[in-house]
């Protein structure tokens, strides 16, 4: 029954993004706002309804209102309500605002992702590692910038040091937007100079994450080798999931699931 509830959610979040996006493109809006309307109302009774029912099975309610999934499942069951409190034409813009929250219930589908919770542990691993990176890219960004800002000046568009250092950043991404572009020879040989390092750099976070998935990953192994099963059912007491199947007891409390 869980995993059946567990599926019927994951649709009913797919759909209602879907809805969303429909709903902004106009003459498809117009042809079925009525369909759209019925479906959104369907959706948010069965997110509030569910929204209501984790909050009294739960034996401490305030810190599954509180917690991550808390909010996120408070988040996609309010907007429809919020559009339909604050009416009149003066708050068109914040009605549509609300609305459009709901896009927001994709983060819903994080839950069910059983790898989700060692790729969290490996960026929590590797947080120190991704600052240091980001710290010499934003050096070396600035530093050559300012070179930039000094041979190619302000007559090929380079008006301005943040204005180079932007320069400087889509050019180290390998993004390339053209707004602005070196026009000198010494310019341009730097410009090659910082597109080549560009690609090595993209390298570098990837690497870091991955050695620490893998670390994270060998974690979930056994003695014998093989993967532990986990599963989306959450503890009644401290609200923490990706239990083993079959666990009698929550991994980090130690309550009766």
């Amino acid at each position: 029954m869980g995993k059946l509830f567990d599926l019927v959610l994951f649709f009913l979040i797919l759909l209602s993004v879907v809805v969303v996006m429909l709903e902004s493109v106009g003459h498809i809006d117009a042809k079925y706002h009525d369909l759209f309307l019925k479906i959104e109302w369907g959706i948010t009774l069965f997110f509030t309804l569910e929204y209501i029912l984790r909050i009294v099975s739960v034996k401490k309610p305030f810190r599954y209102i509180f917690s991550f999934y808390g909010l996120i499942d408070l988040l996609a069951t309010i907007p429809l309500y919020l559009s339909y409190i604050f009416a009149g034409s003066q708050v068109l813009l914040a009605v549509r605002a609300f609305r459009l929250l709901r896009v927001f219930r994709i983060l819903k589908l994080v839950k069910f992702l059983g790898e989700a919770s060692q790729l969290s542990k490996a960026l929590r691993a590797s947080r120190a590692k991704i600052l240091v990176f980001v710290y010499t890219v934003l050096i070396l960004s600035v530093i050559m910038g300012t070179i930039m800002y000094q041979i190619e000046g302000e007559e090929s568009g380079f008006t301005s040091i943040p204005r180079s250092i932007y320069w400087t950043i889509v050019t180290l991404t390998t993004v390339g937007y053209g707004d602005i572009a070196p026009q000198t020879t010494l310019g341009q040989f730097i410009a090659t100079i910082i597109m080549v390092m560009g690609y090595g750099i993209i390298a570098v976070p990837t690497g870091i994450v991955t050695v620490e998935y893998a670390k994270h990953s060998g974690e979930k192994k056994t003695s014998s080798e093989s993967y532990v099963h986990t599963n989306t059912q959450a503890c009644p007491n401290c609200s923490v999931e990706n239990h083993r199947d079959g666990a009698k007891y929550c991994y980090n409390c130690g309550d009766l699931l």
